[in-house]
């Protein structure tokens, strides 16, 4: 009887180091496909300007780049993000710093103020690099929450990324804020003379970012933003059975209503399309009732659907007949993050070579691979 349940003991720890070895192997292999990813999309998008900067290339084309203020903010949350896991150096992540501290936009009537708000695109016009005036608010949030989470990870640092964080926090309410509706414009651009003041871009609800630049700066204009943007958000998805919302909304101090076709960038600007589809991961991560609210029913919609298409109007109907990561992505990141995993799996979207082909598809996914290996935690 005893040398009977030796064996049995025996075969019980064999089969824990077998179970906890197929746990390691697996992690392990899933920690790798997505490190190769973030290495593909650094060696595919992130372009050398000089000994000092790297900016990311948003244009298919290599002999013609074209740097966007979001694009940089993707290129910087990335980075910081896969420095958790030390993918990347903190050289990685100052090199594309400095790119966007080369191109800060300037104010006045002159142009004489330099503001710590990005110059929304460059390129190469008749073979020389040219900065477009303006800002546009995607970036800026992006570039100020990669502060952040890059003072984190490189804590010898931290007083002066948190420094440009809060200038940049500064100035998104000085020049991209709407103190009628309190909610956040465009970019600066958009003033109060402007037909597009009161103008919202469904993805620039970023509540945990809101929260983060609330505890950086201690002004409650960020809890108001956040407050205000949720509740518009409400309004949008409660207005319809898939709980959709448009890629721009118009709002007024307490409604909001999406925006008619080529209003702003495209005839989709008013339906689930390219700019609304980041919505399921800027929500993803706050743990705000009205944000799990509005990201549940959007996300109840996306089970329902095979295969997921690149863009809906607000009542369900596909507007796109393709596919592309750009709008899968986010839904996969919102699912991992629920740990629900009812509809897309990783497979789906991680499998296959990340394109070279497409910036905002091949982004997209890269920030939902890093963010799977870091988590929510790391955050």
């Amino acid at each position: 009887m005893k040398r009977l349940k030796f064996v049995w003991i025996f075969i019980g720890l064999v089969a824990l180091i077998y179970i906890g070895t197929l746990t390691d192997v697996r992690v392990k292999n899933s920690n790798n496909v997505q490190y190769k990813i973030y290495e593909s999309w650094k060696q595919e998008y992130v372009i050398k300007q000089d000994k000092e900067q790297t900016f990311v290339n948003t244009s298919n084309d290599k002999v013609n780049p074209v740097a966007l203020s979001e694009g940089q903010g993707y290129g910087l949350y990335i980075t910081a993000r896969a420095g958790v896991k030390d993918w990347a150096k903190q050289k990685d992540f100052d090199q594309l710093l400095n790119y966007y501290l080369a191109h800060r936009d300037y104010v006045g009537k002159n142009h004489d103020k330099k503001t710590w708000l990005m110059q929304w695109r460059q390129y190469k016009r008749q073979g020389k690099w040219v900065s477009e005036d303006n800002s546009a608010a995607d970036g800026d949030l992006f570039i100020a929450y990669s502060l952040h989470q890059a003072a984190k990870v490189w804590p010898k640092q931290a007083n002066y990324y948190q420094r440009l964080a809060r200038n940049i926090e500064k100035d998104i309410l000085t020049y991209e804020y709407n103190d009628k509706n309190h909610t956040l414009t465009v970019g600066n651009w958009v003033t109060k003379g402007s037909p597009y003041y009161n103008l919202m871009r469904t993805s620039d609800v970023a509540p945990e970012f809101f929260e983060t630049f609330y505890k950086s700066s201690n002004d409650r204009r960020w809890l108001t933003v956040k407050n205000t943007m949720l509740d518009r958000m409400m309004d949008l998805s409660q207005a319809h059975k898939t709980g959709l919302v448009p890629d721009f909304a118009w709002v007024a101090p307490d409604s909001a209503a999406p925006v008619k076709k080529k209003v702003v960038a495209s005839e989709n600007d008013g339906d689930y399309s390219s700019n609304a589809c980041r919505v399921p991961m800027m929500l993803a991560t706050s743990d705000d009732p009205r944000a799990k609210k509005v990201l549940t029913k959007m996300m109840n919609f996306f089970h329902t659907q095979d295969p997921i298409v690149s863009g809906y109007s607000l009542s369900g109907q596909p507007v796109k007949q393709y596919q592309s990561n750009s709008f899968k992505a986010p839904i996969f990141y919102a699912d991992n993050l629920s740990k629900k995993h009812r509809r897309l799996g990783q497979q789906e979207i991680f499998t296959k070579p990340l394109t070279q082909k497409n910036y905002y598809d091949a982004t997209l996914t890269t920030i939902a691979a890093v963010d799977a290996v870091v988590g929510k935690s790391e955050k």
